[in-house]
């Protein structure tokens, strides 16, 4: 199983979109999605979750539910997931963990982040949007010191993307496979054949 995570609006359905060519039901507004919504894609279950954090015109107390949901599901699934993807909005993302900073809260991309590696899943920061960011690298430098990634692996570990424009989703694709056969033979310790490479 891969999941897609992040926060309400960053482009996690049409990311999907784009890699596998599977139409993602969404919701007409952020927010909408509540439940987890899967497709089969290639002998794999891809799973978009909802959004998490602040959504317009939806109580707080549905939010926090939502959050709750989230976690849970990936718990109960954490034997499952071999891998999740972490899709942020790579011009809001670092004006958002400033603000939640300044507040002294752990912003709550930084705390799923900590999330996914406290279960052992591998985890891609899929850094969208890049088409509106006007330092790159600073952007990634900046997000990947935040999530508490090395500096010598954000260039393995942050893939800047366009889901919209569909920019650099082959090096995405590339890491994704690489990180699949990786997890396959670590953590499952089967030796069943390569795993059907994303095309």
């Amino acid at each position: 199983m891969i999941i897609f995570v992040g926060r309400s609006n960053v482009g996690k359905s049409t990311l999907i979109h784009r890699l596998t060519g599977k139409e993602v039901r969404r919701g007409k507004r952020p927010g909408v999605t509540r439940k987890p919504v899967e497709v089969n894609w290639r002998g794999k279950k891809v799973v978009d979750m909802p959004g998490f954090g602040f959504m317009s015109g939806v109580p707080r107390r549905v939010q926090e539910k939502v959050k709750d949901e989230i976690v849970r599901f990936i718990e109960e699934n954490a034997d499952e997931i071999e891998l999740a993807i972490l899709v942020l909005d790579g011009k809001a993302a670092p004006q958002i963990i400033e603000r939640w900073e300044n507040r002294n809260e752990i912003p709550i991309d930084v705390e799923f982040y900590g999330f996914l590696q406290e279960l052992g899943i591998p985890t891609i920061v899929a850094v969208n949007k890049m088409d509106k960011i006007k330092n790159l690298r600073r952007t990634l430098v900046f997000l990947a010191e935040k999530l508490g990634i090395p500096p010598l692996n954000v260039d393995s570990l942050l893939i800047p993307v366009s889901a919209k424009f569909g920019t650099n989703l082959e090096r995405l694709k590339s890491r994704i496979n690489e990180e699949l056969n990786s997890s396959k033979n670590l953590k499952n310790n089967v030796s069943d054949g390569l795993l059907n490479p994303l095309q």
